[in-house]
């Protein structure tokens, strides 16, 4: 196993080389496909997973790799990378820069390092649990220790009847400061450098939450499910900057 440095330096190289990919489909007119799940696909997310995939093996041939596009190699190895190439898809589509790329790598299940890298604005934030940097800058969380005082963003408002309690999100709505639509790994982008408080999805899979973990703990923030558990394990994330955490939790669960 390298050092977590040289980990580090190698996730950027994965976020530039995927990332120049990505630039090249940006705004440009191509084909859009619907999975099974009827979420949508494009050539930009296929294309740079499978590069990252390719220089993962090259150059950790014993490490397991999980991916939204491409699925799982080596599923019992010790180190896994778990890999979102267009986090935020859609807003890709649109021609929005709230999109981005998830890289985690996890030992024993557990996440070390996560990065989010948006490459239209050439933002690297990565973090390891203890600390977290955009473009070599340390990031913290805000100092709002009030909810009335927060920010308050998700990816999809009709996302929470479908998935979790709308009265709850309904009530956390009406404390806040503000309530914004800023969503995908974006809103937890803007949590870690703390310019927003609060920042939840009803519903996850592992590729889209895996890589949060150590940037938002990183940062000195919290992050767990909707109910307040383990976030890995879970299906949902609610991400803050700690200080308002347990009082968002118990308002969102209040019916």
């Amino acid at each position: 196993m390298k050092e977590l440095e040289e980990l580090k330096t190698f996730c950027k190289e994965l976020s530039i080389i995927s990332g120049n990919i990505i630039k090249n489909y940006w705004r440009k007119d191509i084909k859009v496909e619907s999975k099974k799940d009827e979420s949508p696909v494009t050539i930009a997310d296929k294309k740079s997973e499978e590069i990252m995939r390719e220089l993962i093996m090259k150059e950790f041939p014993e490490h397991g790799i999980l991916g939204e596009e491409f699925g799982e190699h080596n599923s019992e190895a010790e180190y896994k990378w778990i890999l979102d190439p267009i986090d935020g898809t859609k807003s890709f589509i649109c021609g929005t820069v709230t999109f981005g790329t998830l890289i985690a790598l996890t030992k024993n299940n557990i996440p070390i390092v996560g990065v989010i890298n948006q490459p239209i604005l050439n933002e690297f934030l990565i973090g390891d649990n203890f600390s977290s940097t955009l473009n070599d800058k340390k990031v913290l969380v805000s100092e709002i220790d009030k909810i009335e005082n927060s920010v308050l963003l998700t990816t999809d408002y009709f996302n929470i009847e479908k998935y979790q309690n709308k009265n709850g999100f309904d009530n956390l709505i009406k404390k806040t400061k503000l309530f914004r639509m800023w969503g995908d790994c974006y809103g937890y982008y803007l949590v870690a450098t703390g310019f927003s408080e609060i920042m939840i999805d009803p519903i996850m899979n592992v590729w889209d939450s895996a890589a949060l973990i150590p940037i938002i703990n990183g940062a000195g923030g919290k992050i767990t499910d909707y109910f307040g558990n383990d976030p890995f394990s879970g299906n949902s994330i609610v991400a803050t900057n700690g200080k308002i955490h347990d009082d968002v939790i118990k308002i969102l669960n209040e019916s």
